[in-house]
């Protein structure tokens, strides 16, 4: 299938041999074979809070403060998911956090959106970029990471969202006028919540700032008003599965909630978060939902086609993509 990833973390996409080569490189102590740097990179399947999951960026950041690094890891992004056929992204990544060898924002912005550009081009796939601002960040820095992303949309920046430890930052609102800034600024505007296990309440709380998705939301299926409230809304849930059952979430992955989430009419997309941190292709996540959660093949295309209408990508952009994937399904009954 032709397919559209809206939820997918640079830094959690790294190729090991890759990581092996920047650790060298950089003089940054890490594991030097690929199995040992793959049992680094790739998170626990139960670490069993969000908390332990987030541990598993400590490496890819230290080795992602430097060009060399950034463009490298953006162009393997954009090959690899194109060899799994995806055809349209987004990818997310927190500028502030690559600044330790004296990047600014705009340069690693720049960077990223440079590299992405070139094997987009290269690769035939369409990519956007969604900068992230960090619930942990005071609340001038994310005002200036939001000033920044507005400042690079020309290079493809359309998005803005606000991630990390949620139960240390549950209050979203803190950064009220980040949101303001990108939201005036034409990007739009998504937030990670719902991914602690069964709180319905922080998503709530998260509606506060008016947001078009959510990042994770899964806990939101707990709560009938909750989700009365997103399709109300029309508010999409870029759901990760795999993530999280290793976030805790839930215990298992055939426990998630994703097929009560569409059947309930929830808008829905299916991702994977970070391909080398949960050790998944979007492929694999589909296939999954299908074998191990009951979802139809008809239910997963529609999420599937409901990626495409929810991206923040331009309009004649969304409609060429929209059309190639009906031309592409119209010969299989299956899917309809």
């Amino acid at each position: 299938m032709p397919k559209a990833e809206l939820h997918l973390h640079l830094d959690g996409c790294l190729r090991p041999n890759t990581a092996i080569e920047l650790a060298q490189r950089h003089g940054i102590d890490a594991p030097h074979t690929w199995h040992d740097m793959f049992d680094t990179l790739v998170a626990a399947a139960h670490p069993g809070s969000q908390a332990a999951l987030l541990k598993s960026f400590e490496l890819p950041l230290a080795l992602m403060q430097w060009e060399d690094s950034l463009a490298r890891i953006a162009t393997e992004l954009v090959e690899d998911k194109a060899a799994d056929r995806v055809r349209y992204m987004e990818v997310k990544w927190a500028p502030a956090f690559h600044r330790a060898q004296g990047l600014s924002l705009d340069e690693v912005i720049g960077i990223v959106a440079s590299a992405t550009a070139h094997a987009a081009e290269r690769c035939g796939v369409e990519v956007r970029l969604c900068v992230v601002a960090i619930r942990a960040h005071d609340v001038a820095t994310n005002v200036e990471v939001a000033r920044a992303a507005v400042r690079h949309r020309a290079n493809g920046v359309t998005g803005f969202d606000l991630a990390g430890h949620e139960a240390s930052h549950p209050d979203p609102t803190v950064h009220a006028e980040a949101f303001d800034v990108a939201r005036a600024g034409g990007l739009g505007i998504t937030l990670h919540t719902g991914e602690l296990p069964d709180d319905g309440a922080l998503v709530w709380r998260a509606l506060q700032v008016r947001p078009q998705r959510i990042a994770h939301g899964a806990s939101a299926a707990a709560d009938p008003k909750l989700l009365d409230e997103l399709i109300a809304r029309n508010i999409t849930l870029d759901l990760c599965p795999t993530s999280n059952v290793q976030a805790g979430t839930v215990a298992t992955f055939a426990e998630h909630p994703l097929p009560q989430l569409v059947r309930a009419g929830v808008p829905v997309t299916i991702n994977t978060d970070d391909t080398t941190i949960s050790d998944v292709t979007l492929s694999e996540e589909w296939l999954a939902c299908v074998d191990e959660l009951g979802l139809t093949l008809p239910e997963l295309w529609a999420c599937n086609l409901h990626a495409l209408r929810a991206a923040f990508v331009d309009q004649p952009t969304q409609a060429r993509l929209l059309d190639e994937f009906h031309a592409w399904a119209r010969p299989l009954p299956e899917l309809h």
